[in-house]
């Protein structure tokens, strides 16, 4: 059964995106620092019938992201399909962000999407496929003052997926992001949409593949 992992699961986009996943046969492994809040997502997927366990992790550590990875590709197998969904969703102006968050604000957003790039590209690089998706956005495109931090990371997050997606292409890994351009709260209908477009991404033939697809709410 193919995996699906997700880092940063949450009860919005990456719920959604785990399910949408689910529905096509993929076994899913949900992550957070917050393993209790994702234990009962987990559970709502489970009473639909589909596979699911769910793993610690802290995102802004990357040593932990890295075991999270080895992790799960000793247990289950190889996995197929990496989804990158945390993000320190502060509101803050640069008057207003405590000096001491900063940095860990971007080890959330970007740090730890770029320690799950590298802990996973070397065995689906092996295997010469694999998908890791990434949760970008519009902030990327037209940062805000209020939340700056979010800006700077969702722009990381783009660069990160512009940087990788040709070098990962010659080895089999498509790399590509879904940019929303708005907020999106869980249980809309948005977050089903987002989820539809990252199975599409996933989906493109070799040969057809894009960096990323904009969505507007």
């Amino acid at each position: 059964m193919a995996v699906f992992l997700s880092i940063g699961s949450g009860p919005g986009i990456g719920l959604a995106t785990a399910e949408r996943f689910a529905r096509e046969g993929f076994h899913l492994v949900l992550s957070a620092r917050d393993t209790g809040r994702v234990t009962a997502l987990a559970a709502e997927l489970t009473a639909k019938g589909h596979k699911v366990e769910v793993r610690p992790v802290d995102v802004a550590d990357p040593a932990a992201v890295a075991a999270l990875v080895a992790g799960v590709e000793r247990d289950l197998g190889p996995i197929d399909v990496l989804h990158y969904n945390a993000a320190a969703m502060r509101q803050a102006s640069l008057a207003d962000q405590p000096a001491e968050t900063f940095n860990t604000d971007l080890a959330v957003t970007i740090g730890g999407a770029l320690a799950a790039a590298k802990a996973v590209a070397p065995a689906m690089a092996a295997r010469g496929r694999g998908t890791l998706l990434l949760t970008g956005g519009g902030f990327a495109l037209a940062p805000h003052p209020d939340y700056l931090t979010l800006s700077v990371g969702k722009a990381g997050i783009r660069a990160l997926a512009q940087g990788l997606f040709e070098e990962m292409k010659g080895k089999g890994i498509h790399v590509a992001t879904v940019t929303i351009a708005g907020f999106v709260s869980a249980g809309s209908p948005h977050v089903a949409n987002v989820a539809e477009h990252f199975w599409q991404l996933h989906a493109q033939p070799a040969g057809s593949w894009t960096l990323e697809r904009t969505y507007t709410p």
